[in-house]
């Protein structure tokens, strides 16, 4: 298997995305899941990361926001919908700066011997809107950001 697989198939709402970590599910789902970790790994590395809001619990909510060198934030929210840890995470995904384009997010963690099979899946309201965040550079900012939480994940 590649290490990261990205999925959009034309005429569909949904994005697929799967990537190996060499480390057991509990090491993953924690580097997901702490407030002090995520700045470490969350989006790409141009930005600052801010977890502005981390509730994480089922119906909490969560918003971090990425600051640009000029000072820009780029703000993203959602609620925590399910909890199964360490082996999934299903929650809302918002990006403030179009905002009623929410996607649900299922994230996955299956341990295959000593590594760790990530998937993500993304489901939006639309083609329109899966399209839209395609052409905003998506597949990029996820092949950093996962690039970035294997890094985390290797440091504990």
């Amino acid at each position: 298997m590649a290490k990261i697989t990205f999925t959009a198939e034309p005429g569909k709402q949904e994005t697929t995305i799967t990537r190996l970590y060499d480390a057991s599910p509990e090491r993953v789902f924690r580097a997901m899941t702490d407030p002090a970790l995520i700045p470490k790994w969350w989006g790409p590395r141009k930005y600052i990361t801010i977890v502005d809001r981390m509730d994480f619990r089922e119906g909490g909510t969560w918003r971090f926001i990425n600051r640009d060198s000029d000072g820009t934030d780029y703000a993203f929210h959602g609620v925590y919908h399910a909890i199964a840890g360490p082996k999934s995470i299903v929650q809302t995904f918002e990006w403030e700066g179009m905002p009623g384009h929410v996607s649900l997010e299922t994230m996955r963690l299956e341990a295959v011997g000593d590594q760790t099979l990530v998937t993500a899946q993304s489901v939006f309201q639309s083609v329109a809107d899966r399209d839209g965040m395609m052409q905003g550079d998506m597949e990029s900012g996820v092949n950093e950001t996962y690039d970035r939480l294997e890094e985390v994940v290797a440091k504990m």
